[in-house]
This record gives structure tokens, C-alpha cells and sequence, in this order.
């Protein structure tokens, strides 16, 4: 008698677990059934970083806006200290004219000749105030930073010496980790009495830069 109620609950016991196993296995494969495997495509982006050395050299090419006398084109160098990821110290030097052409027509000339030379340069310190990334296309990341720029100077025509001062703004993007472009904008403010009195004059200059970092 023993023995046989020892069979039939080794037998329910069996019979469990068996049951408990197909359970378990109906449920695993009920939830790999419900999972969404999708169907994402990653891209490859590559973000060029401002190269570790800390020094810059830029040529650039614009138009100069001297208040009064027309826009003339200018063109100049900048060598800038990176001293962290987020200031910079820049030396700049430009070229460019200035006209009285308009004054003539009017039988006023105010030079000896119609176009004399611009010289002026200035020191600015400058601060990335936007950086983040530029997008060419769905797969090209360029590294890019907005950023603010003032300073002081000198601007010589005409033999004046006029101490100046400048605030401005401008976008740099790195197409590699050597090489920047940018485009610059800045307004030149000094004191001239070119017209019969004194008075502080706005100077516009817009450029494109290109520089390589060393």
C-alpha cells in the first residue's frame, strides 16, 4: 500500500513540473513575440576638434564701410592666442581707402588725391559664446562657435593717428582640425574731424577668414 501511493504522488509530482515547464516555455515565447526590433540606421558622423595647438593665423578679404565715404574693399591678417576652449586673444592688421570721390562731385575736395590709404590695427579679446556643430548633408558634422569680439586700436590716413575701439560678432567653423573659416563683422568707432568737427564715427567691416592653427 505504501508503495503505491508512493507511485501515484511521484507521478502528480512529474506530471507538475512538466506542466510548469511548458508554462514557462509558452510565456518566453509569447514575449519574444510582442518585443519590436527595430530598424534603425546609424550614421557615422564625424566631428573635426579644433586642433591642440593653441596659435592661429587668419589672411582675410571684405568690404570696409567708412562712415561718410563709401565702402572700400580691405584686407588684412590676424594672429590669435587660444588661451582656453572658450577665449581668445587676437593682434589684427588691415588695409584698406578712403575716398572723397562723392565731395568732388560737388567741387569740395577734402584730400589730395581722390583715394588716400587706411592702415589700422587693433587687439581684441574674443569669447565663443554658441559653439556646436554645423550639418553638411545627413552624414558631415563640422565643429562651429558663434562668438563675441572687442578691442582697441589705432587707424592712420590722411596723416591722422585716431585711437579706436571695436565690438563685434562672428561665425567660425573648422572644415578640419587644422584649418577654420569664418565670416567676421565688426564696427570701428573713433573720433575724426575730417568734416569741420569732432565727432565719433561707426566703421563697419564684414570679411571672410580663413586661418590654420599651429
Amino acid at each position: 500500500m505504501n508503495i503505491k501511493w508512493i507511485l501515484i504522488l511521484s507521478t502528480s509530482l512529474i506530471c507538475m513540473s512538466m506542466s510548469c515547464a511548458y508554462a514557462d516555455e509558452e510565456q518566453d515565447q509569447a514575449e519574444q513575440e510582442q518585443v519590436i526590433k527595430p530598424d534603425v540606421h546609424r550614421r557615422d558622423i564625424i566631428v573635426p576638434k579644433i586642433d591642440t595647438e593653441d596659435f592661429e593665423i587668419t589672411a582675410f578679404y571684405g568690404i570696409l564701410d567708412i562712415e561718410d565715404f563709401g565702402s572700400e574693399p580691405v584686407y588684412g591678417a590676424r594672429f590669435a592666442y587660444h588661451v582656453t576652449e572658450d577665449f581668445f586673444v587676437e593682434a589684427t592688421y588691415a588695409e584698406s581707402e578712403i575716398s572723397d570721390e562723392s565731395f568732388r562731385r560737388l567741387g569740395l575736395p577734402l584730400f589730395q588725391q581722390e583715394n588716400e590709404d587706411v592702415e589700422y590695427y587693433a587687439l581684441s579679446v574674443g569669447y565663443n559664446i554658441f559653439p556646436g556643430e554645423v550639418f553638411l548633408g545627413r552624414d558631415i558634422a563640422l565643429s562651429s562657435s558663434f562668438y563675441l569680439i572687442a578691442g582697441v586700436g589705432n587707424v592712420e590716413f590722411i596723416g591722422e593717428d585716431e585711437f579706436a575701439y571695436h565690438i563685434g560678432f562672428g561665425l567660425k567653423i573648422l572644415p578640419t582640425d587644422w584649418l577654420s573659416t569664418r565670416i567676421d563683422v565688426r564696427d570701428y568707432i573713433y573720433e575724426t574731424d575730417l568734416l569741420g568737427e569732432n565727432e565719433f564715427t561707426h566703421n563697419l567691416e564684414a570679411t571672410f577668414n580663413i586661418g590654420i592653427f599651429f
